[in-house]
């Protein structure tokens, strides 16, 4: 199952601590529902940010049975009675699955960067609103993640293509890389074998195949070298059949590559396997050049250290 987020964007009002206050209410009592992942509040004093609530489960079906549960219906209603006031319907993000000029992106903020973060994306936030459609930027303070997430809503995919190919856009965003510990990420669908799924100007695009194989071969070679040389070993010693101990180590392979390994790569590489983000060939040759020396790397390694090469070690 794929986490389910919903972001739910409030008209301002003048009181934005009571808000947040109601707020963080909402949040805490979605925590009793079955699935929750994470709660965020978004009260800023600045008009440029708008003020949200977004909850997260471990599904959709677990995030619409509590969107739809008496409990909400009743915190909704009191906020109505306070002057919190719905701006719009339910933004429902899922993972690949994006509503439409919906655009989601993860900064991790350095350490003591917080408040310089939050006047970076006010700014910025004024800067887009001079692009036509733009309708709105939620940016939600870290829940258990420890990252924020902001969120910007055009009116169509057309409208957000066009500031995210914009040269304002270019030209701002070493700004705000400044307040992070490392590159934002556009939230996507990776598939565990390095894959990420897009949607753009309402067409779906997913990582080049070539780029994927490559990644997958930086993954398997070293694994399959080093299971050979030290789990091929404990499987013989336990007098296993080749054909079963080939089978058992194919079992540790898989899962190390589906659960650990191939997921890691692909968060080092997101920028080089996005199909959107990284469909300029100056990205597309930067990180090939990057695989191909760590296939040097490695296979310099299994060539010149003696310990790890597995044929000399079998009976």
């Amino acid at each position: 199952m794929s986490a389910a987020t919903a972001v739910t964007v409030f008209h301002r009002a003048p009181d934005a601590a009571r808000f947040a206050g109601w707020a963080d209410g909402m949040g805490a009592a979605a925590r009793d529902a079955d699935g929750f992942v994470d709660a965020r509040v978004a009260a800023y004093e600045a008009p440029e940010l708008d003020w949200a609530v977004s909850v997260t489960f471990d599904s959709e079906e677990h995030l619409h049975r509590w969107l739809d549960s008496a409990g909400r219906a009743g915190l909704i209603a009191a906020g109505e009675s306070l002057g919190f006031r719905r701006a719009s319907s339910d933004l429902i993000l899922l993972e690949g699955c994006l509503p439409p000029g919906t655009a989601v992106f993860e900064h991790p903020v350095a350490p003591g960067r917080e408040r310089a973060f939050e006047a970076t994306q006010v700014r910025l936030s004024a800067l887009i609103a001079t692009f036509s459609g733009f309708e709105g930027t939620t940016v939600l303070r870290p829940g258990g993640s420890g990252t924020w997430m902001s969120v910007l809503r055009f009116r169509t995919d057309r409208q957000l293509a066009a500031w995210m190919r914009s040269k304002e856009r270019a030209e701002a965003l070493p700004e705000l890389r400044s307040q992070l510990s490392e590159d934002f990420s556009v939230v996507a669908r990776s598939t565990p074998f390095g894959s990420i799924l897009r949607v753009q100007d309402g067409t779906t695009r997913i990582t080049p195949q070539w780029r994927t194989a490559m990644l997958i071969l930086l993954v398997l070679y070293p694994t399959v070298m080093t299971l050979s040389r030290f789990l091929g070993p404990v499987l013989n010693a336990w007098g296993l059949p080749p054909w079963l101990s080939m089978w058992l180590s194919q079992i540790v392979s898989v899962g190390l590559m589906t659960w650990l390994l191939m997921p890691t790569v692909t968060r080092w590489f997101r920028r080089w396997l996005d199909p959107v983000d990284g469909a300029g060939p100056r990205v597309g040759l930067i990180g090939a050049v990057a695989v191909a020396v760590v296939y040097t790397a490695t296979l310099t390694t299994f060539a010149t250290v003696h310990w790890l090469q597995f044929w000399d070690y079998m009976d």
